[in-house]
């Protein structure tokens, strides 16, 4: 390793195998050799970087290492042993170890390598992050320091047990010295004395004032100061005329220092974040020598110019972030680039001579003059303003190069504009474009974004003559037509991505699309197709992706298996009845035929190798057998329905459910699944649902943590506060509190929408609250009309920045705290505290019958798509999961390139649907439908057909009717439940009282009738979702755990059931319980244990207890990071899923698994006769009638969270 450019003083990590240099076992003796109570013994010894490392134990990695620095230190021969080294540290407490060698190879090898790190002198220290109070004392061991870094801690200006930062002087040859972030509170004076400086990092010390010493370090070329209290410089700061960069952001400046004058050598004016409210041209022309001003987030509200002449001198003006109106920057007669974004302008000005870049988007500007006519500018970005016509001076930029007018409300592209033959980039999307050019001349435009127009038909000669257009973006008009590639067979078109969603476009037009050869990306989803030509897909071969969702599409033409690099298929939404020729694809990774007319599909006998994802949900008629699903359970995020056995309450008396749900997830453009999506319709007392959305913006980690832990801790504060605002707010805080290493340079964006009922009056509304932090965010659609229920805080907003100028955060040029994330609320990041916080925007409304559906998105969704045009897009799909698909289709359509979480939460709430009507005999209101229904259990080693279950949709309650895997036991021991909704089943034979009329938040309770909750980790992989303090919890309430027996027991009673005369109740019902364990060979012997017990009070009153597993609120986590929701979940025979494994890297532990062998296995030969034993024990309990005194029963439901 080379002798320049060291680090010392840091420790370095054993399995850091790339600064491992030698290791082996060999005798060491440590001391002086003529000691005799130093021993030789076997050790392991390590030369790691610099240092020379030796075991406490032999082979031992984790236990306690002596580590020995052998820079200015000694590796010496010892004649007296043979093959043996003596290694020495230097300084005053230097130790020495003697290490025995087996043979000359070994001995010649380590001294040579130990020789040169020995002979090495130090140059660079890092310490920074080290958590220092004082500088360590072997620091000082060598005067050679050139470049010391000590930011982030703790250091202290007074004289401790060890150096303090006076000695720092004693460094005789120190260039570069790094003390940012140590809130020293005062500037230390004895570095003033240390006149080798070139580089003097202070950023983040809370300094006030600079002391005039300051001007003695006369080498000094680079000082920063930002993100201190200063107010003023003293003059002898002049002194440094080799001073090229004075950095003085986010200080308490009100005017920018007269010193500046004098520092002739700095080019760039720093001034970011300071208190300036007028900017003084007369002060900026005394200072020639500045090009460059920074002057962004300050509270600028006029330009003083009195009378000036041009300031020449001035290249870059960066005014963003400021309270300006107007703007005449002509004064700046050099003035190359132009900043002025965010501010409050209506009327910009600037000089055109030698102007190459102007970013003026997010204002309200009607008026943009350029004199004179800018030759020499490329970059125009005049987005998010009040526009209605182009400036004319913009057709006559000779080179411009790309051209920002989207979001305005321009009406007509003049034809000029297309002649420009260098313009290369347009962005016209978001206006009201009526038409283009009719008739254009030949353009090299090769980005061409027109979207969210109000266009009818594109010029009919475009692809004629755009002959470089490569990306065309037309979604969201009115088209009807397309124009032609070409005029013959033959074709130029070099167009490689179309995106046509969300127009009027019909099949008549899919031959236009033959004549794109080169074409790899088609977005034509909700048009109205009903056909694609299979001659017309044969000749698209180079296509790698295609949506053609939301059509009327009842196939998929067969010769897509021409094109050999297809990755991604998505036709969600259309009529499709027959499984297309997908399958065939090598390339392909993709796959989505949700919500289509599939009743089987055919699979080849080895699936593609590279296929990650198969949505298949919302086809109610598809079926499939045992060997299909084990064959598609491999993929890693396989999602079907699950086939419902029983009807809910609701159905039975003909009101809806009062909520449900759908989501969908889709990756970006690097396939990483950065979003992950949490819902729950019934949580905690099944009055209650909860819905979530987290955004990793890049990372992984962190949205799944959220995911498997967010719940529970919003469980857990319910019950310590009944206030939204608080328990909102405590969940957050609390869960940064466990994201734990991970949330300390990661970070993400979450949305939380809670819906609650109130437990003391039965007759209230429903509530919903919402929280927020980052960019995921939530919308309800009120009367047809969006109400926003959460709020981004970012660097842009006021009362951010002026707690991020309390806090002396620094903003970078690119618009992030600290060149890390624009948003000043969000989860993670602890780093950053206090800039950076997790405190969230938190918002309640009570919902009425106005309230139609609601929508929790990601920052992927939101920025492409605005809340009314969300609403307005799915408010009149019937269906929730349809609804998330279309907004996740649209986004991506609309060029969203990041990954997307969607949840569309559809509501019906209807006038006094709550009230109780246990007294009455009305008609139940409207519920979830959340109380179960009969005892279902599969015996799982006999063929579905031989078990004789009821049809799916016959409502039938048998004791053997639906199937339940053993891979739903290991989900919900690993606290995974599904919240699929329990139903009651109201026919008169299987009624505890038939005749009575019950409402749902009081519902009847049935002696003899329960419905075990399915697990939502059928098909997915087997991943622990136990929490992050998994090792601290307390057992789970109401699971009991015997050896590798698992119980769940739950109570499902109601406490305003009319009080009735008990009946005498036979023996055969108070039997201790019935233990029934299904045996599942293919899935290694592993059963599952359902429990009744029926226990007899003192008054001669049943309580049935009902064991089953139904753990938890979260959806289950597959391997790409996607969430199979509950009630998408599959209820078919399936072979278990392997235990739940411990994620890599991750910060979970996997559950205790049942061992198969202690527990309970009906063999073979007796199925028919238990079965008949369970036959004749329901006969026998649905004889007899039993009645429950009303003040004896809770008036809860308790279910095991």
């Amino acid at each position: 390793m080379s002798g320049e450019n060291r680090t010392y003083g840091k420790p370095h990590s054993i399995d850091s195998s790339e600064r491992i240099q030698l290791t082996g076992i060999f005798n060491v003796r440590k001391g002086k050799m003529q000691l005799p109570v130093n021993r030789w013994t076997r050790r392991q010894v390590i030369l790691c970087g610099t240092c020379l490392i030796v075991s406490s134990v032999k082979d031992n990695h984790s236990g306690k290492m002596h580590v020995l620095p052998l820079i200015g230190g000694k590796v010496e021969e010892v004649k007296k042993h043979q093959h043996c080294l003596a290694f020495s540290s230097s300084g005053p407490q230097s130790q020495t170890y003697y290490v025995c060698f087996d043979n000359f190879t070994e001995y010649l090898r380590w001294l040579r390598q130990a020789s040169k790190v020995a002979s090495q002198r130090i140059s660079c220290v890092d310490l920074s992050c080290s958590s220092l109070e004082y500088l360590p004392t072997n620091l000082f061991y060598s005067q050679d320091l050139t470049h010391l870094n000590v930011k982030q801690n703790f250091l202290k200006l007074e004289p401790g047990p060890s150096r303090s930062l006076c000695d720092l002087q004693r460094f005789s040859k120190l260039k570069s010295l790094n003390l940012s972030n140590n809130y020293l509170g005062e500037f230390p004076l004895a570095i003033c004395n240390i006149f080798t400086l070139t580089e003097l990092y202070m950023s983040g010390n809370n300094l006030r004032a600079i002391p005039t010493s300051v001007g003695e370090m006369r080498n000094l070329q680079t000082f920063l100061l930002d993100g201190n209290s200063l107010h003023s410089l003293p003059p002898e700061l002049s002194n440094l005329q080799q001073l090229n960069y004075l950095g003085l952001s986010f200080n308490d400046f009100i005017d920018i220092p007269v010193v500046f004058q004098n520092l002739t050598s700095v080019e760039k004016l720093c001034m970011a974040g300071n208190c300036l409210d007028t900017l003084n041209l007369q002060i900026l022309s005394r200072m020639s020598h500045i090009r460059h001003v920074d002057l962004r987030f300050n509270c600028i509200k006029r330009v003083v110019m009195e009378e000036m002449d041009f300031l020449r001198h001035v290249t870059h003006l960066d005014l963003r972030d400021n309270r300006l109106s107007e703007l005449d920057a002509t004064v700046f007669g050099n003035l190359e680039v132009l900043h002025c974004e965010r501010n409050q302008l209506f009327s910009l000005k600037a000089s055109g001579y030698i102007l190459k870049a102007l970013y003026a988007s997010s204002n309200e500007l009607l008026l943009v003059d350029v004199y004179p006519v800018p030759n020499y500018l490329a970059f125009i970005d005049l987005s998010r303003n009040q526009l209605e016509n182009l400036p004319e001076w913009v057709c006559e930029c000779r080179r411009l190069e790309v051209l920002d007018i989207s979001h305005n409300f321009i009406c007509e592209l003049p034809a000029r504009l297309f002649y420009n033959g260098v313009l290369r980039k347009l962005l016209a999307g978001h206006n009201q474009l009526r038409r283009l050019p009719e008739r254009l001349e030949r353009t090299l435009i090769e980005v061409l974004d027109i979207q969210h127009n109000q266009l009818s038909e594109l010029p009919s000669n475009l692809f004629l003559k755009a002959e470089s257009l490569r990306c065309l973006n037309a979604s969201a008009n009115k088209l009807e037509m397309l124009p032609s590639a070409s005029l013959s067979e033959e074709t130029n078109s070099v167009l490689q991505e179309l995106y046509l969603s969300s127009n009027d476009l019909t099949d008549k037009y899919v031959p236009v699309l033959t004549g794109h050869l080169h074409l790899k990306v088609l977005h034509m989803a909700y048009n109205h197709l009903q056909t694609f030509q299979a001659s017309k897909m044969a000749k698209l071969e180079e296509l790698e992706e295609i949506d053609v969702s939301g059509n009327n599409l009842k196939a998929l033409p067969t010769t897509i298996i021409n094109c050999k690099h297809m990755h991604t298929v998505i036709a969600h939404s259309n009529c499709i009845e027959v499984f297309p020729e997908v399958m065939q694809l090598q390339e392909v990774k993709c796959i989505d035929l949700s919500c289509n007319e599939l009743s089987e599909i055919i699979l080849p006998e080895s699936l593609p190798p590279k296929l990650q994802e198969l949505d298949l949900t919302g086809n109610p008629r598809l079926v499939l057998d045992h060997k299909s699903l084990e064959l598609l359970n491999n993929i890693q995020c396989f999602k079907i329905d699950q086939t419902s056995t029983t009807f809910s309450v609701g159905d039975a008396s003909g009101a809806p459910a009062v909520w449900s749900h759908g989501y969908t997830e889709a990756s970006g453009v690097k396939n990483k699944l950065c979003v992950a999506a949490l819902s729950a319709n019934n949580f905690c007392d099944n009055r209650e649902a909860l819905y979530g959305v987290f955004d990793g913006d890049g990372n992984v980690d962190v949205p799944y943590l959220l995911q498997c832990t967010m719940s529970d801790v919003l469980a857990e504060e319910l019950q310590k506060s009944k206030n939204e605002e608080d328990y909102m707010t405590h969940t957050f805080l609390v869960m940064q509190r466990k994201l734990g290493t991970a949330g300390q340079k990661l970070g993400g964006s979450a949305v939380l929408c809670h819906i609650k009922h109130d437990s003391v009056d039965a007759s209230g509304c429903f509530t919903l609250t919402s929280a927020n932090v980052g960019k995921c965010q939530a919308v309800i659609c009120r009367d047809g009309k969006p109400v926003p229920l959460s709020r981004v805080y970012t660097v842009s907003c006021s009362e951010e920045i002026q707690r991020l100028k309390e806090h002396k955060a620094i903003i970078t040029e690119d618009g992030k705290v600290n060149g890390v994330t624009d948003c000043t609320r969000i989860l993670g990041y602890t780093f950053l505290h206090p800039s950076v916080i997790p405190r969230p925007f938190v918002q309640s409304l009570t919902l009425t019958p106005q309230d139609e559906f609601f929508i929790l998105g990601s920052k992927g969704l939101w920025d492409s798509i605005s809340y009314e045009e969300a609403i307005e897009a799915i408010r009149n799909v019937p269906d929730a999961l349809a609804a998330a698909k279309k907004l996740c289709t649209l986004a991506q359509s609309y060029g969203c390139n990041d990954s997307i979480s969607v949840v569309v939460v559809q509501l019906n709430v209807t006038e006094g649907c709550f009230c109780c009507c246990c007294e009455m005999n009305g008609v139940p209101p409207p519920s979830p439908g959340i109380f179960p229904s009969s005892v279902n259990v599969a015996i799982k080693d006999r063929p579905v057909d031989t078990l004789g279950m009821p049809s799916s949709s016959s409502g039938m309650a048998s004791e053997i009717s639906s199937e339940i895997s053993t891979s739903e036991m290991s989900s919900e021991v690993g606290s995974t439940a599904s919240d699929e909704p329990l139903q009651v089943n109201m026919n008169e034979s299987n009624s505890a009282f038939p005749t009575e009329q019950r409402c749902m938040l009081h519902p009847v309770s049935l002696s003899n009738s329960f419905q075990r909750q399915l697990s939502s980790a059928t098909f997915s992989s087997a991943f622990s979702d136990n929490g992050l303090d998994s090792e601290d919890e307390e057992p789970i309430e109401g699971v009991f755990i015997n050896g590798s027996r698992v119980e769940v027991e739950v109570d499902i009673h109601c406490s305003k059931t009319k009080e009735k005369s008990p009946q005498d109740v036979p023996p055969e019902a108070c039997d201790e319980g019935i233990v029934i364990s299904a045996n599942e060979e293919d899935s290694m012997d592993k059963t599952l244990l359902i429990k009744v017990q029926c226990d007899s009070d003192c008054n001669g009153n049943i309580q049935k207890k009902i064991d089953y597993a139904t753990i938890g609120t979260l959806g289950k986590r597959r391997g790409n990071g996607s969430v199979a929701p509950a009630e998408k979940s599959h209820n078919l025979i399936e072979v278990a899923t392997d235990a739940p494994l411990k994620k890599a890297g991750g910060y979970f532990a996997a559950p205790a698994q049942p061992d198969p062998d202690d527990q309970l296995i009906i063999p073979p030969e007796l199925e028919e006769e238990v079965k008949e034993i369970m036959k004749q024990h329901q006969e026998q309990q649905q004889q007899q009638k039993h009645q429950y005194q009303a003040d004896q029963l809770p008036d809860c439901y308790d279910t095991s969270l």
